[in-house]
């Protein structure tokens, strides 16, 4: 027996079957575009409803015991009193919302509401967006993200749950409902947003999905971000996973939500009392990438080169994309500091990868109690990433299979609802290496990450200027 779980990505929808032990016994995709133009990133709701739709007919068997859903987290559309579409779908990559931030970011308004919502003032949020979308005059019956929309056409009911809804910046963290001084900021009311349920509540289907049972569950599920922690095995409190692909996050796990006070973390539920807190990063693998294309050098090979490189001095702020946490600063430029002309290719890159760790090790310093952290994602298939960041974290790095990440975190919702698993704690992964750091090289990073600090800070000012 199965349950299917359903991921719903930024380029592409993922169904993926999975036993009670976690593992994937079947998995499909259906690609569609994410279109974008200028600051705006969207995706047609309905091409992602197909994609959802036709890739668990490809995968529906008498086997499966129930759905479960997952997602992208921080999007947002409009629906009329229908609920048929009224706009697009926007993606967490959506930026059109900067002049809401700006004015809101570092205020005393805006600290609040991240303290009592646990999401950052940032333009990926809804609670952005939405403003955007007051101010511009766009009006809609009701709001609800990409995966509140494919829950209705399979259940009928528009329902949203505390883990989806903890990166909105309209849930309070500590009520669990929607909070009304958000919904006052971003220009809707709490009966305009889907209500909030547990992560593991589910609903018969009710769409007709040839090869599965009419009427067996639907849960609801949650966001990728802490459902990747539970797919990880990094649910207990103190566990922490580190995802690193074109961009990464460090979440650890704590019974209850919280936000340091310095507003450097996000609170994200993943059900029953069970929260991540961290950070996401916009630059991961993308520096490489940029390096790569800039030099003319296929990136595993430039990588490779770089791995045994020494960055001489060179410090890289990597932020191509601007940055998350922990300055949740959309206006962020990437510099290269004490550049000189005999630097090479392998050395900037060496530098560019250092950078990306020195800011998941500055996530890290504003998380507490983290006793562990396992690590999954595309970019640790070359090796210097995982040294250099077990060198920078100056902790041990437990690796995983990249194999299902949020979708097998859905899936463990599901088999939780089922009452199949006695806890969302349970551990059914096995790391399949462990990276030690090199003590001598914890201690030169922990040296140089003040400046990392100081150099962002120093530029922080200059970010905002037209010649920038």
């Amino acid at each position: 027996m199965v349950v299917l779980a359903v991921d719903l990505g930024t380029t592409a929808t993922k169904v993926v079957a999975v036993d009670d032990q976690a593992r994937v016994i079947a998995s499909t995709e259906r690609a569609y575009p994410m279109r974008t133009s200028g600051l705006e990133a969207t995706h047609d709701p309905r091409q992602v409803l197909a994609a959802a739709f036709d890739a668990l007919q490809e995968l529906a068997s008498e086997d499966v015991r129930a759905i479960s859903l997952t997602g992208a987290m921080h999007s947002i559309m409009g629906l009329d009193a229908a609920l048929e579409p009224v706009t697009d779908a926007l993606s967490w990559a959506d930026n059109r919302a900067v002049e809401q931030t700006e004015r809101l970011r570092g205020t005393a308004e805006g600290r609040e509401l991240h303290q009592q919502t646990g999401t950052p003032i940032h333009s990926f949020t809804p609670l952005m967006k939405l403003a955007w979308f007051h101010e511009n005059g766009v009006r809609a019956a009701k709001w609800c993200e990409i995966k509140d929309f494919v829950h209705l056409h399979l259940t009928g009911e528009l329902l949203n749950e505390h883990s989806s809804g903890s990166g909105t910046g309209l849930m309070n963290i500590h009520t669990l409902r929607w909070h009304e001084p958000s919904l006052e900021f971003a220009g809707v009311t709490a009966d305009q947003l889907p209500p909030l349920v547990e992560p593991t509540h589910s609903t018969p289907l009710k769409a007709v999905i040839p090869g599965l049972r009419p009427g067996i569950p639907v849960v609801i599920g949650g966001g990728d971000g802490p459902l990747g922690n539970l797919g990880v095995g990094a649910a207990t409190p103190g566990a922490g996973a580190v995802s690193l692909g074109t961009s990464g996050a460090l979440r650890v796990a704590q019974l209850g939500p919280g936000v340091d006070e310095g507003g450097r973390t996000f609170s994200y539920a993943i059900g029953e009392g069970l929260w991540v807190r961290g950070g996401a990063i916009s630059n991961g693998g993308v520096v490489a990438q940029w390096a790569a294309e800039t030099f003319g050098v296929p990136v595993g090979e430039l990588l490779t080169q770089a791995a045994s490189a020494d960055s001489d001095g060179l410090v890289a702020l990597p932020y191509l994309l601007g940055e998350r946490a922990p300055w949740w600063d959309p206006t962020a430029h990437a510099a290269l500091l004490g550049l000189r002309r005999e630097h090479t290719p392998p050395q900037i890159t060496k530098a560019l990868v250092e950078g990306v760790c020195q800011q998941l090790a500055l996530v890290l310093e504003a998380v507490p109690n983290v006793e562990s952290l396992r690590i999954t994602g595309g970019a640790f298939r070359a090796p210097i990433w995982a040294q250099t960041l077990a060198n920078t974290l100056g902790m041990p790095l437990h690796l995983t299979e990249d194999t299902g990440g949020s979708a097998v975190g859905a899936a463990l919702l599901a088999w939780r609802a089922l009452d199949e698993i006695e806890s969302l704690t349970v551990d059914l992964v096995r790391p399949i290496q462990t990276i030690t750091p090199d003590e001598k090289l914890v201690e030169r990073y922990a040296q140089a990450r003040p400046f990392v600090v100081k150099a962002y800070r120093a530029l922080e000012d200059l970010y905002g200027e037209s010649h920038l």
